[in-house]
């Protein structure tokens, strides 16, 4: 199979620098990106992809059985890597993308060198001692949301997803972006990102790590960056001053900052 276009890889940047392999999270496609890009370019070769199943990927490549596992997405970037012959990338991941970054690593730990996880969550569910941010009702309920009315739960749930309601715009971005994802797909990759439990794969990442959250976010509230960023002892933790679950289109100058501080320091 051609892994450029099944993955509908994108190679951009600097020639010869150091790689970084740019990841999206549910619903979403290696557009989101385009606001970091330009100043990422500027020193690093970036490879961008979508998933399968996401944006402009091969949607006849994809399978409810390898797509229901975070396994099957972390079997895409290693895929990608391998068809790059990638060396000790850094492995951007934003959401449920941290999470994969993770397993990817521990799958094929020559292809990637370090991490950055941009707004992670190991585990979306309250827990005893754990704060996820949602109580097991509370998931079930948008699960059910989501699967009864896939456009629906779409424009409600976007713009909580993105915050920074004073900028509609980029709720509407997100908006389109989901509803522009097939139902099915969509229900699955939801229940895979809701559902799965990854805070014992944190326990083995020993490669550099940035964990990068906002001040306010309603999906991954900062108990979380604590949490990720304690289970890590390898991790840097930063706090941007930004709301919403994704910096890199509500608050790009600061997350491609951050970025790339933390890089010039691995």
């Amino acid at each position: 199979m051609d892994i450029r276009h099944r993955n509908n890889v994108k190679v951009t940047g600097r020639d010869g620098g150091p790689v970084l392999v740019l990841a999206h999270g549910f619903g979403c496609d290696q557009n989101m990106w385009r606001l970091v890009v330009p100043a990422l370019a500027e020193r690093y070769r970036l490879v961008l992809f979508d998933y399968v199943g996401s944006g402009g990927s091969d949607l006849s490549a994809w399978s409810e059985e390898r797509y229901s596992s975070l396994h099957g997405y972390a079997q895409d970037v290693v895929e990608v890597c391998e068809e790059l012959d990638l060396r000790e990338a850094v492995f951007v991941g934003h959401s449920v993308s941290a999470m994969v970054g993770v397993l990817a690593t521990q799958a094929a730990p020559e292809r990637i060198g370090a991490l950055v996880m941009v707004t992670p969550s190991p585990c979306y569910i309250d827990d005893e001692g754990y704060r996820g941010g949602f109580s097991t009702e509370d998931i079930d309920e948008l699960l059910a949301s989501l699967e009864a009315n896939y456009l629906g739960w779409s424009s409600a749930m976007a713009p909580v997803i993105m915050g920074n309601p004073e900028r509609p715009e980029l709720g509407q971005e997100l908006t389109n972006s989901f509803c522009a994802t097939d139902p099915d797909i969509a229900r699955v990759f939801a229940r895979t990102t809701f559902l799965t439990d990854s805070r014992d794969d944190l326990k083995g990442v020993s490669v550099p790590t940035l964990v990068l959250e906002c001040e306010q976010d309603a999906i991954a509230p900062r108990e979380v960056g604590a949490y990720v960023h304690a289970a890590i002892p390898s991790s840097r933790l930063v706090t941007l001053d930004a709301t919403g679950h994704c910096p890199q289109l509500s608050a790009p100058e600061a997350t491609s900052e951050a970025i790339l501080a933390f890089l010039e320091s691995v």
